[in-house]
């Protein structure tokens, strides 16, 4: 397989240059191995489906989906061909305390070039990573879509939410090849009381391995003046899963619940444990994310603007630190993360507080 790897003190990264997924990630921490990423069970296996996305046969890690979901504006598979086509690697060497590599898809998105760079630094338990669209013309919609497993459930944290919605359908309605449990459509502004497809509520922040569905929803930042985060607490891994965005960049986030609801191939109902953080500037399909869509109507751009001659660019964070519960809160000071634990305790992680740029606007 195709793969480059990158390495800081006590951090690597390996890529699929493939498809530009991410095939591992490993943090040591505390004599501990940490790997907050998750990779399909069918990745390399020789008898796939014909016919299935290059992105969903070696599904892996985090990837950028550009555009998020159906790519029906310019020709593509599922995610776009930044999820599905190779990229060549541009730079790949030691910088000061760290590691940094380019990596640039060898098609182009709507006419933009587009560049991955991967930030490694010696004891940060993250991988700082940004995209860069050169040129083109019209709009994209993009979301990161980092994947993690759990062997046992797991119970989440978010910074503060103004509302989560499901979309009109759900991913499998037809009960011969999968089930879902969530309402379709609902919204609720108490992650912790989702509607249920069969009455009563469900609690978004806890992951129960019993509940085998696939399951969608999209989560709107609220105004908070800080990172955008995603906290995993696995119980069975005693791991905690970090995922950090500037909201002014990506201002949703998309929760895939995926723990055994698909029953056809690949999936075969062993997809399990599965839960993808998908930070975006997107609505569900390309054309819909250019369209007039329920996001714009509360305010939330689902798109950047490409111009020949410009870039728009943004960045993300994912990382894994030992914790056995999820935190009240993320405090990002210049060079650390300050991790809010129950009854006053706090950990903290090394951290670039000023990579995500907080306060910077992007062009919609």
């Amino acid at each position: 397989m195709d793969t480059v790897t990158i390495g800081a003190k006590g951090i690597s990264v390996s890529l699929d240059l493939a498809v530009g997924h991410i095939a591992a990630m490993a943090v040591e921490a505390d004599g501990r191995r940490l790997k907050p990423l998750h990779r399909a069970p069918w990745v390399g296996s020789p008898t796939l489906p014909e016919n299935l996305p290059e992105g969903t046969a070696r599904l892996s890690g985090d990837f950028l989906c550009a555009p998020f979901s159906t790519s029906d504006v310019e020709a593509a598979p599922l995610h776009g061909w930044t999820a599905n086509s190779a990229w060549d690697v541009v730079e790949n060497g030691a910088i000061a305390g760290g590691w940094r590599a380019v990596f640039r898809l060898r098609r182009k998105v709507m006419g933009a070039a587009v560049d991955k760079i991967f930030t490694l630094r010696d004891g940060h338990p993250f991988l700082y990573q940004e995209h860069v669209f050169s040129g083109g013309s019209g709009a994209i919609s993009v979301a990161h879509h980092p994947m993690t497993a759990m062997r046992d459930g797991g119970r989440l944290a978010f910074s503060p939410k103004r509302l989560a919605v499901t979309p009109a359908t759900p991913l499998e309605p037809d009960p011969a090849r999968g089930r879902f449990r969530l309402a379709y459509p609902a919204r609720a502004t108490d992650l912790t009381h989702f509607p249920l497809a069969a009455g009563g509520t469900a609690d978004l922040t806890d992951y129960r391995m019993e509940d085998r569905r696939e399951d969608f929803v999209t989560m709107v930042e609220a105004d908070h003046g800080g990172p955008g985060w995603t906290a995993l607490a696995r119980r069975a891994e005693q791991d905690l899963v970090l995922v950090l965005k500037n909201p002014a960049e990506l201002p949703v986030t998309m929760l895939w619940f995926s723990n055994g609801g698909r029953d056809y191939a690949p999936w075969s109902g062993r997809h399990i444990g599965v839960l993808g953080i998908e930070d975006g500037r997107a609505a569900v399909g390309h054309a819909a994310s250019l369209g007039d869509n329920w996001l714009k109507h509360e305010g939330v751009a689902t798109a950047f603007a490409l111009t020949e001659g410009r870039s728009v660019s943004f960045r993300h964070v994912i990382g894994a630190v030992p914790a056995a519960e999820a935190p009240s809160g993320l405090e990002a000071a210049s060079d650390r993360l300050r991790i809010l634990l129950s009854d006053g305790i706090t950990t903290e992680a090394p951290f670039d507080g000023d990579f995500l740029r907080i306060g910077r606007s992007n062009p919609a």
